[in-house]
């Protein structure tokens, strides 16, 4: 199902819902009933929840766009490096130099059609793709500069393909959603506790009121949603993509 489906659906709900219960409320309602008669302490903590609720949602939602970000910045990072073990191994001999590049190639082919699929599904990285990193590690490390030129460019490839190690682990870390359960719990909670205290204040059934009703409670919904979409910067919503691998390696894709 899209998310913009799911988007869709839940704030119609909650408009639905919202709407619904004040209609049903206004029928059992008796028609002496006094409107304005709310205790001031009552509104004084509604006010005081929904804007402890809206420091909250803020909160979160510059929380999961921050990792968001980071998430984002990890690949290019992880391409770049590895981008410059490609340049820069041109200085060895023809036949270490090929094998090299022949290791980050493989390795960012794997990446971009078969390990980034996996890791949207199931927020792993696969065992091969390590494999092959730790094969690309092994060749770097292991060629004993023959002059003074390639021993200035040995330690700059080790370092490089420790940012590619480095890298690696932290998209690993970012794969996953980063909101605990708790935090969750929290959040829609928070939103019931928010959107029913509409009702506290005895709202009718007049058209203004329905709508403001309506929309309030659209807009919890759709908070809710930006921030479980922005969760999981490779596989919800507007993805991160492999984009940094295929512009430094172009026809690894496909």
């Amino acid at each position: 199902m899209s998310e913009w489906l799911v988007l869709a659906l839940a704030m119609a709900a909650a408009c639905g819902v919202v709407l619904l219960i004040t209609v049903l409320r206004h029928r059992r309602t008796s028609t002496d009933d006094d409107t304005s008669d709310t205790p001031d302490v009552m509104e004084y903590m509604t006010m005081m929840i929904g804007v402890v609720y809206a420091i909250v949602l803020g909160l979160a939602i510059a929380g999961v766009w921050e990792a968001r970000g980071a998430a984002a910045e990890h690949p290019r990072a992880e391409a770049q490096a590895l981008h410059e073990v490609y340049e820069r191994v041109r200085v060895y001999p023809p036949e270490v130099r090929d094998r090299i590049r022949g290791d980050v190639r493989a390795y960012v082919g794997h990446v971009v059609n078969t390990e980034w699929d996996e890791m949207s599904d199931t927020g792993e990285l696969t065992p091969r793709g390590q494999a092959l990193l730790a094969t690309l590690r092994h060749d770097v490390t292991d060629y004993e500069p023959k002059n003074d030129f390639e021993a200035q460019a040995y330690q700059p490839l080790v370092d490089q393909v420790a940012l590619v190690d480095d890298a690696r682990s932290a998209r690993d870390d970012s794969a996953e959603a980063t909101m605990p359960a708790v935090v969750w719990f929290g959040l829609i909670t928070g939103g019931l506790v928010t959107v029913g205290l509409v009702f506290a204040f005895q709202i009718r059934r007049t058209a203004r009121e329905l709508v403001l009703a309506g929309l309030f409670s659209a807009l919890i919904a759709f908070l809710l949603f930006l921030i479980w979409d922005f969760d999981a910067p490779y596989s919800r919503g507007i993805a991160s993509t492999a984009e940094p691998f295929t512009a430094l390696f172009p026809g690894v894709g496909g």
